[in-house]
């Protein structure tokens, strides 16, 4: 600016020159904080031959504030770098360099190594588990419950009704109106590949607490709460069918969304893979986590409710509780309350953190869990289980043990990520690694691994002990669980491998057991 004016009246020593002079040497100032910047006082010029008329400027216009700032020297593309080269003699070429940027950064890579058998295994699961689902409900029926090929029903009408789709579809309603309810802790989930960490309303047990009184307000008022047993076969039809459109319509929105929101696990590029074990990481409708909803909620608070109506219906029958029956669905009861008063802590699970959000969870979370994890209770409620007090003192202390490890490993785990500095925690023996967190090495995760997983499993035998040895079908539930966890702790090791490297090595020498101590 100042040597505009300058070259208007070269020959004037007027103030007007004087002040443009000192106004010159407010910006140089200014610019020489910059390092690496030369001064345009210091930039030597060619001598103009002419005069260019110059318009007096605003002193708060766009073009002084423009001439005020100092160019930047504009990044190169990658199409401008390279044309720029060509355009050199070919000795004087040089390789342009660029820095990844932070779209390419957060894009998520293809999925290069599968699980579960690949594409393979993933068509036959989605077609396998369903059918197990059915098959192990009409093994376990009202004439018989043995390990062989069941009676099928040929009418279309004992697959589905329409009152039971209703009653299916109007609970996943009601469950998701309780997940919307403005009370309970707003909680942050794990950071993100982008950094940005998801909110999620934390209102499981809340949702628990009014199920069980709207459970026991039908019961007060005499309805027909027993219709689900009669319609049993044909909910698990509805649940079956609404788990595939939700998990098309998933896989759908996935391919037209971002790649930044897609699971690490499940970009492989194969349709009926990524279908199974689920596109899209974190799906949301507004701030509706599906994900999230559906993994402790309609599945989980129906499971107990099940339970409740097998209960109340062999009550109405026999005038009397079941000791038998009566223990497994407290204990199965507490482990549900357990999961929903404990919810945040899911929120650090492979579930929530690696694994999209596919059929493989979605009809988990629908089907599976609320369909088969309830054999125990239906089989007690079809058959009369007597057994002595003693075996029922034994059975009632293994899953107080069980839950006494399961709670206690996995608050042990929540306390130390939440505050490694804790003064309670601070006798526990950790093992650094190069990403700034630790390994526990002593307490309950010195004894193995995953002591939450022991404890899970001797939860999963003391329910399937109280309905006796009569049939092995009820031992389905802790024969799978013990596979299904096993299996989750290789998955979860592998995670781990790739993100400690020789600290997990390290570890692993220190905690030799896996989850079974002195076993496996």
């Amino acid at each position: 600016m100042a040597s505009v004016k300058e070259a208007k009246s070269p020959g004037r020593t007027s103030t007007r020159q004087s002040k443009s002079k000192s106004r010159s040497r407010s910006r140089s100032r200014s610019r020489s904080r910059s390092r690496g910047r030369t001064s345009s006082a210091t930039r030597k010029r060619k001598p103009t031959t002419s005069k260019p008329k110059q318009e007096k400027m605003e002193p708060n216009s766009p073009a002084r504030a423009k001439a005020r700032t100092p160019e930047r020297a504009a990044t190169p593309t990658r199409k401008s770098a390279r044309l720029q080269n060509q355009s050199l003699a070919p000795e004087e070429r040089k390789p342009v360099e660029f820095e990844a940027s932070l779209e390419e950064e957060k894009r998520v890579s293809r999925t290069k190594k599968t699980e579960f058998g690949g594409a393979v295994g993933a068509f036959f699961m989605i077609l396998g588990l369903p059918l197990l689902v059915y098959f192990l409900n009409f093994v376990c029926a009202k004439n018989k419950c043995k390990p062989v090929l069941p009676v099928v029903p040929l009418d279309w009408r004992s697959y589905f009704d329409i009152q039971a789709a209703a009653i299916y579809l109007g609970w996943m309603a009601f469950q998701a109106v309780l997940y919307m309810l403005p009370i309970g802790p707003v909680v942050l989930g794990q950071p993100l590949r982008s950094g940005q960490r998801l909110q999620y309303r934390c209102n499981g047990f809340i949702s628990l607490c009014i199920s069980l009184v709207a459970f026991g307000a039908a019961v007060y008022l005499k309805l027909p709460v027993g219709i689900v047993l009669q319609k049993f076969t044909q909910l698990i039809t509805t649940g079956i069918l609404f788990s595939f459109v939700v998990s098309v319509i998933l896989y759908v929105q996935a391919r037209r969304g971002p790649n930044n929101k897609l699971a690490p696990g499940g970009n492989t590029g194969n349709v009926l893979y990524d279908f199974f074990i689920g596109h899209e990481l974190n799906p949301r409708v507004g701030s509706f986590d599906l994900k999230f909803f559906c993994e402790l909620r309609p599945g989980l608070i129906g499971w107990l409710m099940l339970n409740l109506v097998m209960l109340t219906e062999k009550y109405n029958k026999e005038g009397a509780f079941p000791p038998a029956l009566t223990m497994v669905v407290v204990f199965q009861a507490l482990y549900v309350a357990d999961a929903l008063w404990f919810e945040n802590a899911i929120l650090t699970t492979m579930d929530i953190i690696h694994d999209g959000f596919g059929f493989m969870l979605v009809f988990g979370d629908l089907v599976w869990v609320p369909f088969l994890y309830c054999l125990q209770t239906r089989f007690l409620s079809l058959y009369s289980v007597k057994m002595e007090w003693y075996c029922l003192v034994f059975i009632g202390i293994l899953n107080l043990i069980g839950y006494y490890i399961f709670r206690g490993s996995n608050s042990q785990k929540n306390e130390f990520r939440k505050n490694p500095y804790n003064p309670a925690l601070a006798h526990l023996e950790t093992i650094p690694t190069s990403s700034g967190k630790c390994l526990l090495v002593s307490g309950w995760w010195g004894l193995c691994r995953k002591p939450n997983y022991l404890g899970d499993i001797l939860m999963a035998t003391a329910w399937s002990l109280s309905c006796g040895f009569s049939t092995p079908v009820v031992y389905f539930y802790p024969v799978y669980f013990t596979i299904l966890l096993i299996h989750r702790e290789y998955r979860d090791s592998e995670q781990c491998q790739k993100k400690y490297k020789a600290s997990w090595d390290r570890y692993c020498e220190r905690v030799k057991y896996r989850i079974f101590p002195y076993i496996y």
